[in-house]
């Protein structure tokens, strides 16, 4: 089966994947700051709480890594797409094309791996300060 796609098909996603990519550095910073503060906060106190959190973490800075690299070569490969299309390579630009979906695809899932796991975080936060507050 031979499809045809168009120079605007791979254009399309531009938009969809610079969003992404601008959430998932939004996230990066965000994990980036708050081991900052772990690191002077464990450097006073390294108790088995902060080390709890630091192994979550740890968790989850590999895990949006992964989603950015996944989303920049999503990226990358519609561009080549694009290039391919241009000089006429429309069967190995469609090929590229599906690459380059299924990589957003990956990066969508590690993203949603990666919300589970930081509401899982919160959630403990929450439990241990109802905790605190039923006590008293």
């Amino acid at each position: 089966m031979h499809e045809q796609i168009t120079l605007t098909t791979p254009a399309l996603l531009f938009s969809a994947i610079s969003l992404i990519l601008l959430a998932y550095t939004n996230r990066f910073l965000g994990y980036a700051s708050l081991i900052r503060g772990l690191h002077e906060k464990f450097k006073v106190d390294p108790n088995e709480l902060l080390k709890g959190q630091i192994a979550n973490l740890r968790k989850r800075l590999y895990l949006t890594k992964n989603m950015q690299i996944f989303g920049v070569t999503s990226l990358f490969l519609c561009v080549g797409t694009m290039f391919l299309i241009f000089i006429g390579e429309q069967y190995i630009a469609v090929w590229i094309f599906g690459i380059a979906l299924l990589m957003m695809i990956a990066s969508l899932g590690i993203s949603i791996y990666e919300i589970q796991i930081s509401v899982k975080a919160l959630n403990i936060h929450l439990s241990d300060m109802e905790k605190e507050t039923r006590e008293e």
